[in-house]
């Protein structure tokens, strides 16, 4: 017993990459839980098969749509062309174009490519499957291009599924003893602190850089909505798209900072023959 004991891998041992991803898995699992319980709360009941198809074939973590009756009649043509075309951009990048190149370019190129796999390719299609069966759920990503403010790209563009949680388990508890400027800087800070400890803790370093990224990111949302801000139409057409865009992509070293790049993306991408690449990743 001891001796198959002292042959289970230490956890500082384990690749960066595959403490990644169960940190992850973790955080998903303990989310999708939470939002089980939140449903009891409102009184609501679910079945069995709908609460596994809810925790074991859908991304995102409103549960609602599985609890319920189905709302709409089966669309087995629900539109899956949007994501097989990201999803195969996606793979252009990863597989195709990232290898041409070395060190933080190959990483920032491949995880790219692996963003419009998953987010905008996969989790599409798994979107438009629950579509085509009757469940009424919508895509984790909403368009995030077309978005003329901050609030419109964090709040109802961008991973809805996360920022569901952030509302409903972070914002909307806080929001009433503190007023909705300090609650929305308060879910900031979680998101932040959460995303440190799924990107600097496998990394081994950066910490605190994601949390940096997105309390900037709290801070501008706040700015953007701030009379002068109105005035100056700042959140509309070109001017809100272009403040927006620079906002979110200038400081995104911050978020996806090197050793990330360096420790855990570039050795995932070699691990699915997305390399090789130069370069020491320790």
């Amino acid at each position: 017993m001891t001796a198959s004991l002292n042959s289970l891998p230490a956890a500082g041992t384990l690749p960066p990459w595959l403490v990644m991803w169960g940190l992850a898995l973790l955080l998903f699992a303990f989310c999708k839980i939470i939002t089980l319980l939140w449903l009891r709360t409102e009184h609501r009941t679910i079945t069995f098969p709908a609460t596994l198809n809810y925790l074991l074939a859908w991304i995102g973590m409103d549960v609602r749509p599985f609890a319920a009756k189905p709302a709409t009649p089966p669309n087995p043509s629900a539109n899956i062309l949007p994501g097989l075309i990201k999803a195969a951009l996606g793979a252009i990048l990863l597989w195709g174009i990232a290898p041409l190149f070395h060190g933080l370019l190959s990483g920032w190129i491949g995880m790219t490519g692996l963003v419009l796999i998953l987010h905008f390719g996969l989790f599409h299609l798994l979107a438009a499957f629950w579509n085509s069966r009757g469940v009424p759920v919508e895509p984790i990503m909403n368009r995030p291009l077309q978005s003329q403010s901050l609030a419109e790209f964090w709040g109802a563009r961008w991973n809805r599924a996360f920022n569901e949680l952030m509302f409903y388990f972070v914002f909307r508890p806080t929001a009433p003893r503190t007023g909705t400027i300090v609650a929305t800087l308060v879910v900031f800070l979680v998101s932040g602190l959460i995303h440190d400890l799924v990107i600097s803790v496998p990394a081994r370093g950066g910490y605190g850089l994601p949390t940096a990224y997105f309390l900037i990111q709290g801070f501008a949302l706040l700015l953007q909505r701030t009379p002068q801000a109105r005035r100056a139409q700042l959140h509309t057409a070109w001017r809100g798209r272009l403040i927006t865009f620079a906002v979110l992509v200038l400081p995104l070293p911050l978020l996806f900072h090197a050793p990330f790049i360096q420790r855990v993306i570039l050795p995932f991408m070699q691990v699915i023959g997305a390399g090789p690449f130069g370069g020491n990743y320790d």
